[in-house]
């Protein structure tokens, strides 16, 4: 038995192939499934997208499912992370308000093919894997929840309920129907946009 020293140079080569082509595929599925849907997409024009052939591409991605799954709950993951983190800055209701909203953005915009699969596919899943990523959009909403809920218990929000989270990220969220990554305005800018009607309103004050 080997101990647990480092991989073999040839070893480690080949590890960091493997993920590269795992990186390749994930990111030319969400390519597919953003632009013909899930459903319509097969797994023959995914290996032909990526150069390999069906056994190939399932020793890579396991199914279909595991494949939408794997390029949908990391970029949630990742926002998720983000915000608990926040929580545990001795940052305002504002700021982490106005932090989260940058972050969404950025993270949508950056990934925009595997958050379109995310929230046009969610549905998609069965089994554990709807349940994991219906828990963590729950967990996400939860953090606008509380950063809310913080601001009027502070006495700067009117309002700190779900309704409000609803509203809150469905602004957010359908962004991904009409960003543009390379528009004029940086997904931070979009964020701060919104930031200010949601924070401030639309009526100009004085």
């Amino acid at each position: 038995m080997t101990g647990g020293g480092p991989l073999p140079s040839g070893a480690r080569a080949t590890t960091r192939k493997g993920t590269m082509t795992k990186e390749r595929i994930l990111r030319t599925a969400a390519e597919l499934f953003a632009r013909n849907g899930y459903h319509a997409t097969g797994l023959s024009e995914l290996g032909d997208a990526v150069g390999l052939g069906r056994g190939a591409l399932y020793y890579h991605i396991g199914s279909k499912e595991n494949l939408l799954y794997e390029l949908s709950v990391r970029h949630v993951q990742e926002m998720v992370d983000y915000g608990e983190k926040l929580f545990s800055s001795p940052l305002g209701a504002e700021e982490r308000f106005r932090r989260l909203s940058r972050k969404l953005m950025r993270v949508i915009a950056d990934n925009l093919p595997e958050l379109t699969v995310f929230f046009r596919e969610i549905n998609s899943f069965s089994g554990e894997r709807h349940q994991r990523m219906v828990e963590l959009r729950e967990r996400f909403e939860n953090l606008w929840l509380q950063v809310i809920s913080h601001g009027e218990a502070e006495g700067l929000f009117l309002h700190g309920d779900a309704l409000t989270v609803k509203a809150v990220l469905g602004m957010h969220n359908y962004s991904y129907l009409w960003i543009d990554p390379e528009g004029s305005l940086t997904p931070e800018e979009v964020a701060d946009r919104f930031c200010d009607i949601l924070l401030h309103g639309l009526i100009k004050q004085g």
